[in-house]
């Protein structure tokens, strides 16, 4: 899998490999640098190859290298780790982190990316679902189609900004991998801050108030538009979920989709 790759590109294995459900990576030396060679196992990694060239290490990590199904990307070699910051007291400066660093990635660029996936079709999972569960997802839907026909401040979006996703890499800072390569409305980019089923608090609804604050004021949101896509981005993530079938995971989502419902109508 990584040997054709090892030798086009001079590179030299640099620890274990990394088995995910949609990659292989394996940590590398080209050049003397560390590096991340990750091969795709599914279209949306593809796609998001494509988008971290174009960022072209501006808010995102360098693309040293890329031809079909591998990319060579910088490796982060920071210690710091915005889940065990958000984890340990920090909670409110990881959000902080995050919305600087998706200002960062929805900045104009000059060259258009060729072929983003439009919202629209990021969503299509969730109204099926609602008809088929009813319930905290008729709502969710009812409120991404709102959403989906007036959008606003549309922009290139990472489509998974989330405390795993944004790395530290020393004296560059902190950087996002990992995109969906997505168009739509940029307000949709800060809902996962609030869904990232790996931070145990996501289904506090005083953290939640709290983070809903702090992450409107930083990425200069009105709270009810935030509070709209969390409910959206829950719902949608809910509806994959039963789809694999993970009910555990799927009812953490659906909680913070019914916080944030519930915050709508207070």
């Amino acid at each position: 899998m990584f040997s054709p790759h090892l030798d086009r590109w001079s590179l030299i294995s640099d620890g274990e490999p990394i088995i995910t459900h949609s990659s292989r990576l394996l940590p590398v030396l080209w050049q003397d640098r560390p590096a991340m060679l990750k091969v795709a196992a599914d279209i949306d990694e593809r796609y998001g190859a494509l988008l971290m060239q174009w960022w072209d290490g501006d808010g995102a990590a360098y693309v040293y290298a890329h031809e079909g199904d591998a990319v060579l990307l910088e490796r982060a070699t920071g210690k710091r780790s915005l889940l065990a910051m958000a984890m340990n007291g920090e909670d409110d400066e990881a959000s902080r982190i995050l919305c600087r660093t998706a200002a960062r990635l929805h900045a104009p660029r000059e060259k258009p990316l060729p072929d983003p996936i439009p919202l629209t079709r990021w969503f299509r999972d969730l109204e099926p679902a609602a008809g088929k569960h009813g319930g905290t997802l008729t709502d969710c839907s009812a409120i991404a189609n709102v959403l989906l026909a007036d959008q606003r401040e549309v922009t290139i979006l990472h489509g998974d900004i989330h405390h795993d996703n944004i790395l530290d890499f020393e004296a560059r800072g902190w950087l996002a991998i990992d995109p969906k390569r997505l168009h739509g409305e940029r307000g949709f980019d800060f809902a996962n801050i609030f869904a990232n089923e790996e931070l145990p608090v996501i289904t506090d609804p005083a953290r939640f108030r709290r983070q809903l604050a702090i992450v409107s004021a930083e990425a200069k949101l009105e709270p009810k538009r935030l509070l709209q896509w969390i409910a959206a981005y829950s719902g949608l993530s809910a509806a994959w979920f039963l789809g694999d079938p993970n009910i555990q995971q799927a009812e953490t989502a659906m909680t913070v989709a019914r916080i944030a419902l519930a915050e709508l109508e207070s």
